[in-house]
């Protein structure tokens, strides 16, 4: 007799959750990165907004002044990918780009007034997502998923080997 579909498409069949896979960490991050992207795409897209185009603004909204070059490999995008939410957000009025005064090829990515007021109610759409994503977590395991995440993907660098300089 075939499994019925589960009605919720986090609940995978139990014999699935019986793999190797469902305790592979690379997995799990991924999936649930899709989840959480997914999520907050849905939450967005009334905005005209999608989880990497808000990624550019959010950065583009703080006064870091960063470059094209620095939103790719902070973000860790391929630059053309980058280029073209530039562009989508720069034809919507949102960001602007300006020269930047430390390099004069490259061009740091800022934020319209316009696109500081979208970023706004963007956050608040996406967190809220981002809520729904793990409302099943107390906030004391928020803060250390937070904490966790945040080690896998900006790892310290390694002290250099004793007697090296």
């Amino acid at each position: 007799m075939a499994e019925a579909a589960a009605a919720d498409p986090r609940q995978p069949p139990e014999r699935l959750l019986a793999s190797d896979l469902a305790d592979d960490m690379g997995f799990l991050l991924a999936r649930a990165s899709a989840a959480t992207s997914r999520a907050a795409n849905v939450a967005l897209a009334p905005l005209g907004l999608r989880v990497r185009s808000l990624s550019v603004l959010w950065l583009a909204s703080q006064g870091l002044r960063p470059t094209q070059r620095e939103l790719s490999d902070f973000l860790d995008l391929d630059p053309s990918q980058t280029v073209g939410l530039v562009d989508d957000l720069q034809q919507r009025g949102l960001i602007r780009r300006e020269p930047d005064e430390r390099d004069r090829r490259s061009r740091i990515v800022v934020a319209t007034p316009q696109g500081k007021r979208l970023l706004r109610r963007a956050v608040a759409a996406a967190q809220a997502a981002g809520d729904t994503s793990a409302e099943h977590l107390t906030d004391d395991e928020r803060k250390t998923l937070l904490g966790l995440l945040t080690r896998i993907a900006f790892p310290a660098p390694e002290p250099p080997p004793d007697g090296a300089s």
